[in-house]
This record gives C-alpha cells, sequence and structure tokens, in this order.
C-alpha cells in the first residue's frame, strides 16, 4: 500500500512536457543516462547545455509551421519588400498575430529590438522565402 502512494506522488511530481525540438530530445537522454551530470561536475553549473538545447530546438523543430494564408502573405511582401529600420508596434502587432498562428507560438510584443529580429523577423523572413522559391 505505502508503496502505491510512494509510485503516485512521483508521478505526479514528474513534469512531463512535449519535445520541442532535437535538443529537448538530446537532454532528456542525456538526463536519463547521467550525462548531464557529468557535464555539470566537470565543466561547472553552467555547462553551456541551455544555449545548446535552444540552438538544437531552433535548427531542428519538431513542429513545422503552418502554411500562410493569402493575406498573410501580401502583408509579409509588403513587409519585407518595404523594410525599414524602424518597426513601429501597429507593424510589430500585426506581425505577432501572424507569427503566433504559424508557429503555434504566443509571443508578446518587445521592446527589444534584437529579441524581435532575432526571433520573430528571421522565422517570418525564411518562411516568407519559402514561398518565394515556390514561384
Amino acid at each position: 500500500m505505502q508503496k502505491k502512494k510512494l509510485e503516485k506522488t512521483q508521478n505526479k511530481n514528474t513534469k512531463t512536457t512535449k519535445a520541442r525540438g532535437l535538443g529537448d530530445t538530446v537532454e532528456k537522454v542525456f538526463k536519463k543516462t547521467g550525462v548531464d551530470k557529468i557535464a555539470k561536475f566537470i565543466l561547472g553549473e553552467d555547462c553551456g547545455c541551455d544555449k545548446r538545447r535552444d540552438k538544437l530546438n531552433e535548427l531542428f523543430p519538431y513542429n513545422k509551421p503552418e502554411c500562410l494564408n493569402e493575406d498573410e502573405y501580401n502583408y509579409l511582401d509588403n513587409y519585407f519588400r518595404n523594410t525599414k529600420n524602424v518597426v513601429t508596434t501597429e507593424t510589430q502587432k500585426e506581425l505577432l498575430v501572424i507569427y503566433n498562428r504559424v508557429f503555434h507560438d504566443d509571443m508578446q510584443l518587445t521592446s527589444c529590438g534584437s529579441c524581435f529580429k532575432n526571433e520573430l523577423h528571421n522565422k517570418l523572413e525564411r518562411v516568407y522565402l519559402e514561398y518565394l522559391k515556390e514561384n
């Protein structure tokens, strides 16, 4: 009886999150095999594992982006053909709506220019460029 209670408690505390990409999968394997502990022992607490995981997730994501609809494509076409150094709040809001739908995300407005450029702008540009290749 006591063993079953302990198992139920352990199952409740076990965090099961869906892997976003290859980096999450590698991290899970390393934790199961103990490689993560060896890396932290040798390299210290900040062994760079989080950065590698995030980079692998970015390069090899599991969820594929949705296709653009015609209005979204037209908006991105206009945006990328007339790109300016400054993006207004209204433009960022429009891009966020497209980005969040296409990438199944919940990104919020940001005042960080590099965050906007590196995350939202570059990913949408890659999707947009794929459409241009097809034409």
